[in-house]
């Protein structure tokens, strides 16, 4: 069993917290998802600190959100503090899971410019567009579904909503650090065997993390499951965090002979 690591815990209590104070302000009708979670930079509800605050933020729908992000951290990010020392662990984390947020953004603007293109191949004009897009996912759902607006016929109002819905769908979880995680700890541990919970089959970490990430790649390019489960999983979040965690990996390997970058 790997002890778990001060900065680690740390980094779990804060989750933790977060999530049970999420579930009873709930009760109290104060949304903190609407606040923290990471929302499209032109949605009235985006905040500048949300590229942080939704790195803490975890689904209250269902407890396993939190437990298994938590559990993944446990197991890898204290295998990886252990080897690099608290600073330079905790700037590893935030680094990855801002870069989560970062890729999950961009991946959303290609989404909604998509969306505004079909609209505007429809016959809307701008005004019409940020008429459409201002309501909530409901309303813009409703209007959609009768195939026109204001007076407009809509081109496949099926696939303006997949790309819009975008706009409204806020990001949470700490996915995007976890997958920065696992690539250093599949770097620095190749040889590790990693299992599933689901499936008890031991796997070599250099061939486990990359075939998760392929999974991922497949399931956000399809819309589709992923090991994950279905629904709204940010799969480019998790693409996004594990490719900075990449670039810092090779950023460390440079930098690996300054003794005091990190201390």
């Amino acid at each position: 069993m790997i002890r778990i690591t001060d900065t680690v815990k740390h980094l779990i209590i804060i989750n933790v917290i977060l999530w049970i104070t999420t579930l009873v302000l709930a009760e109290r009708g104060i949304d903190l998802v609407k606040l923290l979670a990471l929302h499209f930079p032109g949605n009235p509800d985006f905040k500048f600190w949300q590229p942080i605050t939704s790195m803490f933020m975890h689904s209250t729908e269902s407890p396993t959100h939190l437990l298994f992000n938590m559990l993944g951290l446990w197991m890898f990010g204290s295998a990886l503090e252990m080897r690099w020392g608290k600073m330079k662990f905790l700037s590893f984390y935030m680094i990855a899971g801002v870069g989560a947020g970062l890729i999950h953004t961009l991946v959303n603007y290609y989404h909604v410019h998509t969306a505004q293109d079909l609209l505007l191949q429809s016959g809307l004009n701008p005004a019409d567009i940020s008429e459409l897009f201002q309501p909530s996912l409901e309303s813009f759902y409703n209007n959609l579904n009768r195939g026109f607006f204001n007076g407009h016929s809509i081109i496949n109002p099926q696939a303006v909503f997949d790309n819009g819905a975008s706009f409204y769908i806020p990001a949470l979880g700490a996915s995007g650090a976890l997958y920065g995680i696992l690539v250093a700890f599949g770097m620095l541990y190749p040889n590790t065997e990693l299992m599933l919970l689901f499936l008890p089959i031991p796997i070599k970490a250099k061939y486990f993390i990359p075939g998760l990430l392929l999974l991922d790649f497949i399931g956000g390019i399809s819309g589709g499951i992923s090991l994950f489960g279905a629904g709204k999983i940010a799969h480019f979040a998790h693409l996004g965090g594990a490719l900075f965690g990449f670039l810092l990996m090779l950023y460390f390997k440079k930098t690996e002979f300054n003794k005091n970058r990190w201390n």
